[in-house]
């Protein structure tokens, strides 16, 4: 069955450290594998990969943000990969070593299946959950909203 929207999500994260510094080493020695992992788990479309993966977060105002941004088939692939991989659970149950707390740092949207998410985009949608909470433009897995009729 041919799906006609797809979730996008995009995160963030504020390195307590500058890149590069030995406090960041194990996370920065993860991203590869659990990178792989994603993109073999089901449901995976696509992430945002090259100078955009390493983004030195000019769009956010902070050369400390990382981000990451992925196109999955629906919330439940998604969230299978976020909270039920292992490896991906134990890099994210150490994120307060790593990173300082952010207002918003995550937020999912519906796509038209095909189509490719912006970072552009991703850091509206990021603004518009800070600034308004869940809605059907942006949200979080705690708050899902179905895709567009």
């Amino acid at each position: 069955m041919q799906r006609a929207w797809h979730i996008a999500q995009i995160n963030v994260a504020s390195f307590r450290v500058p890149r590069g510094s030995p406090v960041n080493a194990e996370f920065e020695a993860a991203l590869d594998d659990v990178n792989a992992l994603a993109e073999a788990s089901p449901g995976f479309v696509w992430r945002m990969t090259g100078e955009g993966e390493n983004a030195d977060g000019s769009l956010f105002d902070d050369p400390e943000i990382t981000i990451n941004m992925t196109v999955w088939e629906t919330v439940d692939h998604l969230a299978a990969f976020a909270y039920r991989n292992t490896t991906h659970r134990a890099v994210m149950r150490r994120r307060k070593e790593w990173f300082v707390e952010l207002p918003a740092y995550l937020a999912l949207w519906w796509i038209p299946a095909g189509s490719v998410p912006t970072l552009a985009e991703g850091k509206v949608r990021l603004d518009r959950i800070a600034q308004a909470g869940p809605t059907a433009e942006a949200f979080d897995f705690r708050t899902p909203f179905p895709p567009p009729a």
